[in-house]
């Protein structure tokens, strides 16, 4: 085999994956909808990582969430922290240009975490089992300027 070859195989085996683009992301994110105020913020990637925050009003009850997606030593993920607690990961199992679904089967809720890209809208789908049966959860968020507010 020429050393080229050999060069160009062992590049190959080394070379990281690129990161997918998720430019798409980016933006501030309002859902105003089921008596709910829930607002995600997200980062334009830099150097394939993008960086969110997410603060939901429901009920009088306030929660947050933290959150980043890039590369792990596991391979590329959405690594959440809801409240504060530890990173939980999942890892990304699909991608398009306006797609991207996140997988962790070993969380107890969510196994799945899918983002998805229409125009100025921005859907955020959760699902998993809770106690055997299929559950989820839906946020529909509309581009808005940074910090924008649900109307009373």
């Amino acid at each position: 085999m020429p050393t080229a070859a050999i060069f160009a195989a062992v590049l190959m085996q080394t070379a990281p994956a690129p990161s997918p683009d998720l430019s798409w992301m980016a933006g501030y994110w309002l859902d105003c909808s089921r008596g709910r105020e829930a607002s995600e913020a997200w980062s334009d990637p830099r150097a394939g990582l993008s960086v969110g925050h997410a603060v939901t009003l429901s009920g009088g009850e306030v929660s947050f969430e933290v959150s980043h997606i890039g590369p792990t030593p596991g391979g590329f993920a959405y690594v959440a922290q809801p409240g504060g607690a530890p990173p939980t990961a999942f890892l990304l199992v699909e991608s398009g240009p306006q797609r991207a679904v996140f997988a962790n089967p070993e969380n107890d809720f969510p196994t799945r975490v899918i983002y998805e890209r229409d125009g100025d809208a921005l859907k955020a789908r959760i699902e998993g089992e809770i106690d055997g049966r299929a559950r989820s959860m839906e946020w529909n968020f509309a581009a808005a300027p940074l910090n924008a507010r649900c109307p009373l």
